[in-house]
């Protein structure tokens, strides 16, 4: 079983009516890269679907005791319930799967952790904070208390109100508090990290590579170069338009440099004879905003080991393109998905599939293993040790896949997340 937004991710019932604002607010006289039309569509403080929403993460009243359900059916029948009741909020996997998924988390990471070091633990995006409060939970319960009484854990959050409930969340436990703290800020801003932090780290990113922005860039054909694309509105009208302009924004022409690293001759010459025969367009969806959060990463924490968890695949995507996103909304208590990204007017999210070979060469290339072409300098980071690991795979492995078993033997954290993946990355001085 495949899942997408709403029925994995985003699990919701119907969003109040309002008045949307039109996208082309966000785009002035000027035009702007796509990247850039993509942030405001989402986190834009007027217009931003997560700036309208920001109490819409949901928050289930008590864990879902699986062995209590027969089977899949019940499971269903019980979150329909669940939706019905909550209104507005969407759930997340370890939101679902509380406190297993995070558990499972909690103990990838005390298996390769130095522990002769104190534990320090930052998130990207905590969301209502049941990660962090299961991470906690976990290691005071399991690890040795040297390690709960020295550990940090930071959480890194755009959304001010997401990051007052995960104070509260946090706060069930008292102990818990003296260790964790929210830092109120985009991530990707390199400033907000201030100094370098030298010490051993994790990082956990979950469901948070799908929402970063996107570039696209386009061709006229299979061997033409790429254009980079910005959106324009046109005086006196409300549509946008596209605008292609030559490869020149250091970032796009980054990440082009990424993803074609390893293209040799004889793959350029078949795809030049091919084009001759069977011109057409390409359009390529660029993890611009990865990229970016990555840089300042590695800059920061030079010594961080980094969890991810995202969609490695998102199924009925209309909008064309490589790496093409899902665009959907709710009207009426349906979902709704557009064909056009251009389309959004602040109430549809917008989220990408995870390339997740291409991620573990941005983390390579980033932590300074990987060069680029032309750079002869003599310093070289690194290489990393990575993995990626099917949802599945990774909770058999880390955590308890009993815990989220039903009667009949139905696992829905174990057969309903086959698009979603978990990427470990530890440099290799961490291992042992």
């Amino acid at each position: 079983m495949f899942t997408r937004s709403p029925t994995t991710k985003k699990l919701s019932s119907f969003f109040h009516s309002h008045k949307s604002h039109f996208s082309t607010n966000i785009v002035g006289e000027k035009p702007v890269l796509v990247r850039d039309f993509i942030h405001s569509a989402l986190y834009d403080p007027k217009h931003g679907y997560f700036s309208q929403r920001s109490r819409s993460v949901g928050v289930l009243e008590r864990s879902i005791k699986f062995n209590q359900l027969e089977g899949r059916k019940a499971y269903m029948n019980y979150l329909d319930k669940i939706y019905k009741r909550s209104d507005i909020s969407w759930f997340t996997p370890v939101e679902l799967f509380k406190p297993w998924y995070a558990h499972g988390i909690a103990e990838a990471i005390m298996r390769t952790s130095q522990l002769s070091v104190p534990l320090q633990i930052y998130e990207i995006g905590g969301g209502s904070g049941i990660c962090a409060k299961g991470i906690l939970d976990y290691i005071m319960l399991n690890a040795p208390a040297r390690i709960y009484n020295n550990m940090t854990y930071t959480s890194v959050e755009i959304s001010p109100s997401l990051a007052e409930i995960q104070k509260e969340t946090v706060g069930e436990v008292r102990s818990h508090l003296s260790k964790f703290r929210v830092e109120c800020r985009d991530a990707a801003d390199r400033s907000g990290w201030r100094d370098i932090k030298q010490q051993p780290c994790w990082v956990i990113m979950l469901e948070v590579l799908d929402n970063l922005p996107h570039d696209l860039v386009y061709s006229e054909n299979q061997v033409f170069p790429w254009k980079e694309v910005w959106v324009e509105k046109q005086h006196d009208k409300e549509s946008l338009f596209e605008l292609y302009k030559p490869l020149e924004d250091p970032l796009i022409k980054r990440c082009v440099e990424i993803v074609e690293l390893d293209k040799n001759q004889s793959v350029s010459i078949a795809k030049s004879v091919w084009s001759k025969v069977f011109p057409k367009p390409r359009r390529c969806w660029l993890p611009t905003g990865c990229l970016k959060l990555l840089d300042v990463l590695h800059e920061v924490l030079p010594r961080m080991s980094l969890i991810a968890s995202d969609f490695s695949y998102l199924p009925d995507v209309s909008i064309p393109g490589e790496r093409a996103p899902l665009v959907s909304t709710k009207k009426d208590g349906r979902s709704l998905d557009y064909n056009s990204y251009l389309d959004t007017k602040g109430d549809a999210d917008i989220f990408f599939p995870t390339d997740f070979w291409l991620l573990e060469r941005m983390d390579h290339y980033c932590s300074g293993w990987m060069k680029p072409h032309g750079d002869n300098s003599t310093k070289q980071g690194k290489k990393r040790r990575t993995l990626v690991l099917d949802t599945s795979a990774f909770m058999e492995e880390f955590g308890l896949p009993s815990k989220t078993r039903t009667k009949d033997g139905y696992n829905p954290l174990l057969d309903d997340f086959k698009n979603t993946k978990f990427y470990l990355s530890v440099p290799t001085h961490n291992i042992k």
